[in-house]
């Protein structure tokens, strides 16, 4: 198996938030920070979870010191391939948010090309709302969401809006367009 370059991961997550967040609308804020070019991507290629989480702590300190930054993306290309490996990991990276304190300043929100919500068929299109490319942690500045929620028309629907549109859309749909990013 070929292993892509940093410069093809970052341009195929790139293709995917365009053709796939924004088009779909699945993140109504995203489309902004694309155009004011403020969102930081980070390849990260250990398959040690060690390495990886520092990572993690390494990029809240970037947004920690550069306030250009609005949101990051930390791309897992190499490793974190079974989704449960990838919960597992999410699960420790919020662990170590909270002891370095950065809980209620950094949220961490989760994509993998395998997710899965909660009691849902493999098969539901409702999944390739979190469908990436590539597994990936995105870190987002927690006040800024709550500033663009008050902004927002009832921000409490867009998960079921976007899980309506997923499966209007159907999961074949909702794959090959995931895909093509690809």
């Amino acid at each position: 198996m070929q292993t892509n370059t940093t410069e093809q991961v970052i341009a195929q997550t790139k293709k995917w938030i365009n053709d796939v967040v924004i088009a779909c609308n699945f993140c109504p804020f995203a489309a902004k920070e694309i155009k004011q070019n403020t969102v930081f991507y980070k390849v990260e290629n250990s398959t040690q979870i060690k390495v990886c989480l520092q990572t993690v702590i390494e990029e809240c300190v970037r947004l920690d010191n550069d306030t250009a930054i609005e949101t990051t993306l930390i791309i897992f290309p190499v490793t974190f391939q079974k989704f449960t490996d990838y919960l597992d990991f999410v699960a420790l990276a919020e662990k170590l948010l909270k002891q370095q304190k950065y809980e209620g300043v950094y949220q961490a929100a989760s994509f993998h090309p395998q997710y899965r919500f909660s009691k849902t068929p493999a098969d539901d299109a409702a999944n390739y709302t979190n469908r990436s490319v590539y597994p990936m942690l995105h870190l987002l500045r927690e006040e800024r969401i709550e500033q663009a929620l008050l902004r927002y028309p009832n921000p409490e629907q867009i998960p079921q809006r976007n899980i309506h549109f997923a499966q209007e859309k159907g999961a074949a749909y909702m794959k090959m367009l995931r895909d093509a990013c690809l």
